[in-house]
């Protein structure tokens, strides 16, 4: 295989998707579950892709918000290890830079006058 393996984290759409839209509806359900997190380790699950997750974390999940695994983790595969050359400020930069026509307009300051 060319590519590597990655994943996306789609806890926040399952949770929508059942009536729950703050992070803290999970602390109680994981709570009665035997888990115990902070509210700032619920936000970061739930906002962030996690890189180390804990099995009783997953299957805890999977048991509250009636989803299988794969609801949760789509894996997708990755591009190689291609990096793009950037270009110097100063020279012309094209709407395929990722930006289209956003650019800011260039502050001008007025003399002050004493």
């Amino acid at each position: 295989m060319d590519g590597k393996l990655d994943y996306r984290w789609h806890l926040r759409k399952v949770m929508a998707d059942r009536g729950m839209f703050s992070t803290t509806d999970l602390i109680a359900p994981l709570s009665d579950r035997g888990i115990t997190l902070s509210t700032s380790q619920v936000y970061r699950l739930v906002v962030e892709r996690p890189e180390r997750l804990s099995l009783k974390i997953l299957m805890a999940l999977l048991d509250l918000l009636a989803c299988t695994m794969d609801d949760l983790i789509e894996p997708v595969a990755t591009a190689g290890t291609t990096t793009r050359q950037r270009k110097a400020a100063a020279a012309g930069t094209t709407n395929a830079d990722g930006l289209g026509d956003l650019r800011p307009k260039r502050a001008r300051i007025a003399g002050t006058t004493p």
